[in-house]
């Protein structure tokens, strides 16, 4: 059996460790003035997007997703997955506190409806239906159909597992001011990383 040997420069091993201190010291940075917030995803409400660890109810993951949320210089949108902190309503409706995370569906102003027909639970916004490539069809149950007008400054949220989030639903839409931030990046577990 051939022994293949690799020869590393040592100005490729100090590029690769110097840009890997940098994006820590960015990090660090970025979460120490209030830039990013870093959050672990607890439970299965936004399953399968984000994982949490099994053996908890409704979890996939071996292991727990942990995010970061960018809560400076962002604007929301529908689609758009946010951390928010729970009103004294959502922390006593849901039986729990610590920073929600959830996607936001309807935008300040809208109308969101939950309506069902033989085969589906399906979410209109404005009179239009929306597409939830998202959402497992398994977990899309909503619940029964209702009407929700979203106030101004403030978005209405729902879990990708439906099944198993208590979100907008059952506390009501959430204030902008209450929003922590919008989560771009999972960094935690290494196979997990991602982008959004």
């Amino acid at each position: 059996m051939r022994r293949v040997v690799v020869k590393v420069s040592a100005a490729v091993v100090i590029l690769v460790l110097g840009s890997f201190v940098l994006g820590v010291l960015v990090m660090v940075t970025m979460v120490a003035t209030g830039t990013t917030h870093l959050h672990v995803i607890a439970s299965s409400t936004m399953e399968p997007t984000l994982h949490c660890a099994r053996p908890a109810l409704g979890c996939e993951g071996s292991r727990q997703d942990h995010v970061v949320a960018l809560a400076r210089f962002v604007s929301y949108d529908r689609g758009d997955i946010v951390t928010f902190e729970p009103s004294p309503r959502a922390e006593a409706v849901c039986g729990m506190g610590g920073a929600f995370v959830k996607r936001i569906i309807g935008l300040p102003g809208e109308t969101v409806e939950l309506r069902r027909d033989e085969r589906a639970s399906l979410v209109y916004v404005d009179g239009r239906r929306l597409e939830e490539p998202n959402v497992d069809e398994g977990r899309s149950e909503i619940g029964p159909e209702r009407t929700f007008e979203v106030p101004d400054d403030h978005f209405f949220v729902l879990g990708d597992n439906r099944l198993r989030s208590c979100d907008s639903r059952h506390f009501g839409t959430v204030a902008k001011e209450d929003l922590v931030g919008k989560v771009f990046m999972t960094y935690w577990p290494p196979q997990r990383i991602s982008f959004r």
